[in-house]
């Protein structure tokens, strides 16, 4: 079957199966792999995407469910100057990472906490990022780097 999806601002058009993935057909067909695979089963969240502006694991959208719609990947986040986003500056300033893997998966679920919840408390940061899985870091510094971007207050 053949799918158009517009993945950051660009359409990207293919002939896909059935049972493709969309994290398979951004990785594939759009070239972009910051959007990891990691547990194929939506435990670790590594392939969280906004589609339609929402986060969604795409290990759990199929690429015709997408046909049709915007995703955004962590290669299509821009700041207002056309640097890096909020988020991602916020994660480097903070060190919200360290193997990186979770990150593009954990900037782009904050992306979508934060246009809900614009100044949320460290207690909904966490519950808000409870789908995406760190093995690294503890969630410490996750949470300072998205109360950060939010302009509030972190812990030291």
């Amino acid at each position: 079957m053949k799918v158009s999806i517009e993945i950051n601002g660009r359409t990207v058009t293919g002939e896909v199966e059935d049972r493709t993935l969309l994290v398979h057909f951004v990785r594939e067909r759009a070239g972009l792999t910051a959007t990891n695979v990691g547990c194929d089963t939506t435990s670790c969240g590594a392939c969280t995407v906004l589609l339609d502006g929402e986060s969604v694991k795409s290990c759990t959208v199929l690429a015709a469910q997408a046909d049709g719609h915007a995703v955004t990947t962590l290669e299509g986040l821009r700041g207002e100057d056309g640097g890096l986003h909020p988020l991602q500056r916020a994660f480097r300033e903070e060190h919200g990472l360290q193997c990186g893997f979770c990150t593009p998966g954990m900037i782009m679920a904050a992306v979508s906490l934060l246009e809900h919840n614009p100044k949320p408390t460290r207690h909904e940061v966490r519950d808000g990022l409870e789908g995406n899985l760190c093995r690294c870091t503890g969630y410490h510094n996750i949470v300072n780097a998205v109360m950060n971007a939010s302009g509030q207050e972190v812990q030291r």
